[in-house]
């Protein structure tokens, strides 16, 4: 209690120069001097501080070395890096470093000391504010809130006579402000847990502090970053066989399992940030800092992520920063009455197709909300890093939106790059990285912005990985033409279009494509047949074969050609016959259009496992496929080799051959030819076997081709290669040669 009386004595005026972006020209930002909000913290917050630090930016300038024509903007370039470097400044100045700014979460909202529980909420429009909740009977005149100058409420709680906390673990709570919209009630802003009673709309805050001795303990070490990044994407609610929503629980102990069998080395969670409205798949977020109570408690996900990771299988988590949802009731839009709280105000604050609030990462208060948001998930649970999602939208004024990126440098660096949140990008990696150095970001990026997986100490953004949208949306433009419109070359440039030396996560589809409205690659491939000539007792259809022929095509060129990294939306592993339609009533627009709903049916919001499962159904030969994939890259770790060699992309023969590491693919697109003596050039001589077949039995192929055939290589050139061999190249077939022994001595 003294440490917090102390804090509010020595809150004080200081000057603290404007967090105005400036002009992206390069000119100085030339703000007016403001008093800081939480200057007083400094003293307390060191005196708490972990051992933990993070190294001092660099001089940004190595970003010039990997690409001479960023040259062109170093003016801006340059600018960036300053507001960076100038933020960093400041935070050392004013909150003791980046290291106490992240732990925010110390400070604001609930927070218990040996004496009581103080309750901190920054909310400058409130005109009063009040703390209410089952432990005063709601009253709102029983804990009245005091505020300092800068906006900040506070009240302390003493502990009880008899020494138990004011509020007890598991009540509920909220803020009652009087705002220039009225009288409001609020779930707190830092709420670590919210709940939606039975029956309810509303969402209630929930003080979530169990006794220590029901705290979970951790009971495995986080493990190492891998080289080769292999991401199961997955949605604990929908994750059952069963039409309900799955549990944290459930999810440990079912899919975790299977996560690991297949092959894959970690799991990105979907939806864990609350969120009221469940079909917006989670990136509606209205509590920032509480796990999803749909699926259990803050001890179930912590049960979870530990049992990952005592598989050996890293959690990342799908983490929103780059908006928040409408919803005034539960969440942070209006929440003090204003619009300009967390957000810009007028219609540069609200993105117009996800109807959601854009935050303003220029200012201080969202800076210290946003750094520590992304701490606490990693401190507080032991995730292993984050994907970011909607970079583009945080990275630009116009969101990405109706733009078409041409890779021109002008599309980058210019008037529409919104450099404050460029520059909350940057601070969240160097937070990311200088405390957690085996910690991954992943952004999801679709413009391709030069320079955002390199580190911010070179002058990057600091992603670790860009995901390759664009080879999702290859997929989907091909599948919708015959296949004698495909072209190799289009396939390959695609697979291979990324920056150097910036690294990428790929994929052939992700949760994106399998909603109801689009398709997954499965379904484009065999549409209703997929119903009713799955099962192995009874004759394929044309459609049905070409399907599963394909679909293991596109998963391993995917994997082979597009990325450093390589994701997977949970089922479309097996080709997952139906889309995801989470439970909905019927709509009716503001423009009077009914919309109509599914009667609040789960039926297409869960994954049919069983399906990939049954050893009697086609299902089952493509999940086999997808499970020997990963198993090549571990063997191999093709996708992470230097040496990457594309020597054929034949638009006659329909063929695409190239070496990566020491494999060779060879692909066949070709819906009706097989070549025999077919020659492929490579660059290592000797013995090669086959690794992977994707015509092989087990995984619903035609076994055309011998397996205990060794072959071995000639000299002379071919396709530019110094050596090379013959084979037998199946029509749509995929296989993978390894290199098994150097040349024979003499």
């Amino acid at each position: 209690m003294e440490d917090d009386k102390k804090v509010e004595d020595e809150v004080k005026k200081s000057d603290v120069p404007s967090l105005d972006a400036g002009n992206v020209d390069g000119t100085e930002a030339k703000g007016e001097e403001t008093p800081h909000p939480l200057d007083g913290t400094v003293s307390t917050a060191k005196k708490n501080a972990t051992q933990k630090s993070i190294p001092p930016p660099g001089n940004g300038k190595k970003i010039y070395e990997i690409d001479p024509l960023l040259v062109g903007f170093r003016d801006h370039l340059d600018y960036r890096y300053g507001q960076y470097k100038r933020l960093r400044e400041e935070i050392d100045k004013y909150e003791g470093g980046l290291e106490v700014f992240s732990r925010g979460y110390e400070k604001f909202g609930f927070t218990r000391s040996a004496e009581g529980i103080t309750y901190r909420e920054w909310a400058p429009g409130a005109k009063s504010a009040s703390l209410i909740g089952d432990f005063n009977n709601w009253n709102t005149n029983a804990d009245v809130m005091t505020r300092n100058e800068f906006g900040v409420w506070e009240i302390f709680l003493p502990n009880n006579a008899d020494g138990s906390p004011p509020i007890p673990h598991g009540s509920r709570v909220k803020i009652r402000m009087d705002t220039p919209s009225g009288i409001k009630d609020s779930i707190p802003a830092w709420i670590k847990f919210s709940v939606q009673a039975p029956g309810e709309i509303p969402y209630n805050g929930i003080y979530y502090d169990p006794p220590e001795e029901e705290n979970y303990v951790f009971q495995h070490s986080q493990p190492k970053r891998p080289k080769s990044l292999r991401i199961y994407e997955a949605h604990v609610g929908m994750s059952s066989t069963e039409p309900k929503i799955n549990t944290y629980a459930e999810f440990r102990d079912d899919v975790l399992p299977r996560i690991k069998r297949l092959g894959y080395n970690a799991v990105q969670l979907m939806a864990i940030q609350e969120h009221s409205y469940y079909a917006s798949f989670g990136y509606h977020v209205t509590n920032f800092f509480a796990p999803s109570s749909r699926c259990g408690t803050p001890d179930d996900l912590k049960s979870l992520i530990d049992r990952a990771h005592e598989l050996g299988i890293l959690v990342l988590m799908d983490i929103v920063h780059s908006h928040a949802s409408n919803n005034v009731l539960d969440g942070l839009n209006m929440f003090d009455g204003t619009d300009s709280h967390y957000f810009h105000s007028g219609s540069r604050g609200y993105h117009w197709m996800w109807d959601s609030r854009l935050f303003n990462y220029g200012s201080w208060e969202v800076l210290r909300y946003l750094l520590s948001n992304a701490r606490w998930w990693l401190e507080e649970y032991k995730f292993d890093g984050f994907r970011f999602d909607g970079v583009t939208s945080m990275m630009y004024t116009h969101h990405g939106l109706e733009v078409a990126f041409t890779g021109n440098y002008n599309e980058y660096f210019g008037l529409a790059t919104d450099v404050d949140a460029v520059t909350y990008l940057m601070l969240v990696n160097d937070l990311i990285h200088g405390l957690y150095p085996e910690a991954v970001t992943i952004g999801e990026d679709v413009s391709g912005m030069p320079t955002f997986c390199v580190s911010v100490q070179d002058g990057g953004v600091g992603f670790d990985y860009r995901l390759h949208m664009a080879i999702a949306d290859k997929w989907i433009e091909l599948l919708q033409k015959i296949d004698e419109e495909w072209q190799m070359g289009d396939i390959v440039h695609t697979l291979t279009n990324r920056r150097w030396r910036e690294k990428c996560v790929a994929y052939a589809e992700s949760h994106d494509q399998a909603l109801v409205g689009d398709k997954t690659i499965a379904f484009w491939l065999m549409d209703k047949d997929m119903y009713d000539f799955m099962a192995l007792d009874r004759p394929a259809t044309p459609l049905v074969d070409r399907g599963i022929a394909l679909h293991k095509m596109i998963r391993l060129i995917t994997m082979g050609l597009g990325g450093e990294g390589y994701l997977n939306f949970m089922g479309n592993e097996f080709g997952h016959p139906e889309w995801i339609d989470f439970p909905r009533g019927t709509q009716q627009l503001p423009n009077g259009k009914i919309v109509p709903g599914n009667n609040n049916s789960f039926d297409k919001c869960r994954r049919r496992f069983d399906l990939g499962d049954a050893n009697y159904l086609r299902y089952h030969g493509l999940q086999e496929f997808d499970q020997a994939m990963q198993h090549l890259e571990e063997t191999y770790c093709f996708m992470t080799s230097e040496h990457q060699y594309i020597s054929r992309k034949d638009e006659g023969d329909r063929v695409i051959v190239f070496e990566r590491g020491n494999l060779v693919f060879v692909f066949n697109f070709h819906w009706s030819k097989s070549y025999t003596d077919y020659r492929v050039g490579c660059l290592k001589p000797g013995k090669y076997k086959i690794v992977l077949d994707s015509d092989e039995k087990l995984f619903g192929g035609f076994n055309r081709i011998d397996h205990s055939a060794e072959y071995f290589t000639t000299d002379g050139w071919f396709d530019d290669r110094p050596h090379s061999f013959l084979l037998y190249a199946p029509c749509r077939t995929a296989v993978v040669y390894a290199l098994i022994a150097g040349p024979a001595k003499d």
